[in-house]
């Protein structure tokens, strides 16, 4: 039976950045202060994105509004975002659990899972070697974490939420009726708002309702899904540990929208644009990606990603903007106030190979072409030549404005 591990970082951007300051000769924690992490109000982002443990007390909660939030805190101080401290961090993190094991799925930015069924035998009882990784976490690098321990991936990660801070949860197949079940259905991982708010309903109301639930019922309103949901509340999930870890070397570009948006195809001009600008990064190092990743934040600031492995590397804009649309449509999607673009598993030239089912002048002659745009925005600017999608996206901003 497998064994394995969810890691999250408590309160990620807070400690973090109490970390950094404290490198940086500040007298005191600001985890124990009246503290929050917060971006500028004037360009739609004055909103909570941590918040300290003396902060959630009062009532702060991540995504209010700052102004909401010294209502309740007069005395609040504030502090912005560093995030390539935040992403140096992450890197350090997911490199000190890349000693025990390559079997390490990177999920977002500040957690990952850990299959650790094939190196029991080397480091003994999960638990045991679970409380080793948290106490090397915080000497090492200062800060805590959650570790959820269960049979599958699923499980591992509603194990990882029970309480927090700084705690090691099991959820085995034989707890799962006493320990998830009489969570509410909003507690369950891969339901969304408005879909628990469907199941309220319903009278569906905890897990176990839904495990328990007619999926002919429920196939009336949910259609597809609702066979995945029950399965997803009855704790099952075989997908495998994804463990290719690859060290955040990609390259990526994000955009905060002007309002939040629920229609995936008023999201395509943004990954055109997105997909432009790091396709444009890309071929300056004369590189090719051989993964794609889509980024996505809701209005509750709830990131997701979902990536694609290639089957051979690109570095062509439009090919690059058909896989980000792909991946789009396989995710759920509520409301997107933030959206990006990822390339990892960068190659080089001697590494990149075309199928032979490929064709390879096309490619080439789509290269060249892209070579050519280039040269012409670094001489004369971006706005010289714009791709015909990209100019949808200032007319989405004022229709969603």
């Amino acid at each position: 039976m497998r064994i394995i591990m969810h890691i999250d970082v408590n309160n990620a951007f807070l400690s973090w950045s109490a970390i950094d300051l404290l490198n940086n000769g500040s007298k005191y924690d600001i985890r124990g202060s009246y503290a929050v992490i917060a971006g500028d109000p004037k360009a739609r982002k004055g909103i909570v994105l941590a918040k300290s443990t003396p902060c959630k007390k009062l009532g702060i909660k991540t995504a209010m509004t700052l102004s909401e939030a010294k209502k309740l805190c007069p005395s609040l101080r504030v502090y912005p975002p560093n995030y390539s401290f935040y992403s140096k961090m992450s890197r350090k993190l997911f490199e000190l659990l890349s000693k025990y094991t390559p079997d390490i799925e990177v999920a977002s930015i500040d957690e990952c899972y850990l299959d650790y069924t094939p190196v029991k035998n080397l480091y003994g009882n999960e638990v045991e070697f679970a409380k080793k990784i948290q106490q090397e976490i915080y000497s090492s690098l200062g800060f805590t974490v959650n570790i959820g321990i269960a049979n599958n991936k699923l499980c591992a990660k509603m194990a990882s939420d029970f309480t927090k801070p700084n705690k090691i949860h099991t959820l085995y197949e034989y707890e799962i009726e006493t320990k998830m079940w009489p969570l509410e259905i909003g507690e369950l991982f891969g339901i969304g708002k408005k879909t628990s708010e469907q199941l309220i309903k319903l009278n569906i109301r905890t897990i176990k309702d839904l495990a328990n639930a007619d999926v002919y019922l429920l196939s009336k309103y949910f259609k597809n899904q609702a066979i995945n949901m029950i399965t997803l509340a009855r704790g099952i999930d075989d997908s495998k540990v994804n463990s290719e870890y690859i060290a955040p070397k990609g390259i990526s570009h994000e955009i905060t929208l002007i309002n939040d948006v629920s229609n995936k195809e008023q999201l395509y001009p943004y990954l055109m644009e997105l997909s432009e600008k790091v396709a444009i990064r890309l071929r300056k190092q004369k590189k090719y990606a051989k993964v794609i990743c889509v980024i996505i934040k809701d209005n509750y600031f709830k990131r997701k990603t979902h990536q694609k492995k290639l089957k051979n590397a690109t570095n062509i804009t439009s090919e690059i903007y058909d896989y980000t649309k792909e991946i789009l449509k396989e995710m759920e999607i509520e409301t997107v106030r933030l959206i990006g673009v990822r390339l990892d598993n960068l190659v080089t030239n001697n590494d990149y190979q075309v199928s032979l089912f490929d064709s390879f002048s096309k490619k080439t002659t789509d290269e060249k072409f892209d070579n050519v745009i280039d040269k012409l925005k670094d001489k004369y600017g971006n706005k010289i030549i714009t791709k015909a999608s990209l100019k949808d996206v200032n007319n989405i901003k004022k229709d969603i404005g």
